[in-house]
């Protein structure tokens, strides 16, 4: 039995509440409002993307925001979520082991991996996954050969862990930005 609506819509304002509370940063906390307004109506694609286009733009904002703290202007749309952008942001001091996956416990040597031997941390992996709909590692197998399918509730796990690593970084990524900006 799913639970009182209300307890529904308490917890629902919780979670879109909790971006905006720890980013503060409209240029970047909407993507996670929408991704907790996409999951509440099991809008599993566009909660993925939208977590993921949420990490990517906390990056390349604050890290355009060190560069230059007193000329606001939009970052090089170049820099996307990668390895490199990751490696950056924890040059300058970034919490960015609050973006490692459950059981990824060599973050940081796939981060300092470089080509041809490259290999991606899992958010850059599943984002470029994702984004580009390469879906195959989540299409459905358990009904036998012949049978594969996929629905955007092959998702569903992957938002999850998406929604709860997102929540790390915004607390610790908020707790990062006020110390360095003096914000709020």
């Amino acid at each position: 039995m799913p639970p009182p609506i209300g307890d529904w819509l308490t917890q629902h304002q919780k979670d879109a509440h909790f971006f905006l509370e720890n980013l503060r940063g409209a240029e970047f906390h909407w993507f996670f409002i929408q991704a907790v307004n996409a999951l509440e109506h099991d809008l599993y694609i566009p909660a993925v993307s939208s977590l993921f286009n949420g990490v990517e733009a906390t990056l390349r904002v604050t890290l355009q925001q060190i560069a230059d703290p007193h000329v606001p202007q939009a970052p090089s749309p170049y820099r996307v979520l990668s390895n490199r952008l990751i490696l950056d942001a924890h040059a300058h001091g970034m919490p960015v082991e609050k973006l490692a996956f459950a059981g990824e416990s060599n973050f940081f040597e796939k981060l300092q991996s470089e080509k041809p031997a490259r290999v991606d941390v899992e958010i850059v992996r599943l984002r470029n996954d994702i984004c580009h709909g390469n879906v195959f590692e989540f299409i459905n197998r358990e009904l036998g050969e012949g049978n594969h399918f996929f629905t955007p509730e092959c998702l569903r796990d992957l938002a999850a862990s998406l929604l709860e690593i997102s929540k790390q970084w915004a607390l610790a990524l908020g707790k990062f930005r006020h110390e360095r900006f003096h914000e709020y």
